[in-house]
């Protein structure tokens, strides 16, 4: 699973500012602009994504987000309010939408995604898209599974995304795995 894109700044008049914040799951590096939040990565995971030095270091941008997070691993929280600022092909955008229509404590295959979107024959290139979502957790890559049912791929780890389904699994009382 390759890492996703680094996040870029929209202009030379914009900024972005990072957090790294501890979490049920490992520290959860958070990046984003004026525009909306741009990463959520699992930094003790696989890929971690590396710090860029223009970046600035700064818990206030991120507040709303470390809220919800924080209720969403309370179990009080199923669905996030939270601006992004997605950047990719305009097909990963497209998936990465129909992720966020996944309701909270379901599975879907990466087919029944590519059938979603239009796209029936494109399970694999979903897959990729899946890979190289920026926003762990709040598009919720994790609730895709293959399509006999087992996990696969997660660029957190499957041990992360067993831990992610099992608290939603938890919350709803349905058996996801």
């Amino acid at each position: 699973m390759a890492k996703p894109p680094v996040p870029k700044q929209a202009s030379e008049d914009s900024w972005i500012s990072y957090w790294i914040s501890p979490s049920p799951v490992g520290r959860l590096l958070l990046v984003g602009s004026p525009d909306g939040l741009q990463a959520l990565q699992f930094q003790d995971g696989a890929h971690p994504l590396d710090i860029q030095p223009t970046w600035t270091k700064s818990c206030e941008p991120f507040r709303p987000v470390l809220d919800q997070l924080q209720e969403y691993f309370d179990g009080s929280r199923t669905r996030f309010q939270i601006a992004l600022n997605l950047q990719g092909t305009p097909f990963q955008c497209q998936v990465w939408k129909a992720l966020q229509s996944i309701p909270y404590g379901r599975t879907v295959s990466y087919g029944k995604i590519a059938h979603q979107i239009g796209s029936p024959k494109a399970s694999r290139a979903v897959g990729a898209a899946n890979g190289q979502n920026p926003v762990s957790i709040i598009v919720p890559c994790h609730r895709v599974i293959g399509a006999n049912g087992k996990l696969v791929g997660y660029g957190g780890g499957l041990p992360i995304k067993t831990a992610l389904l099992e608290l939603e699994q938890h919350q709803t009382g349905k058996n996801l795995l």
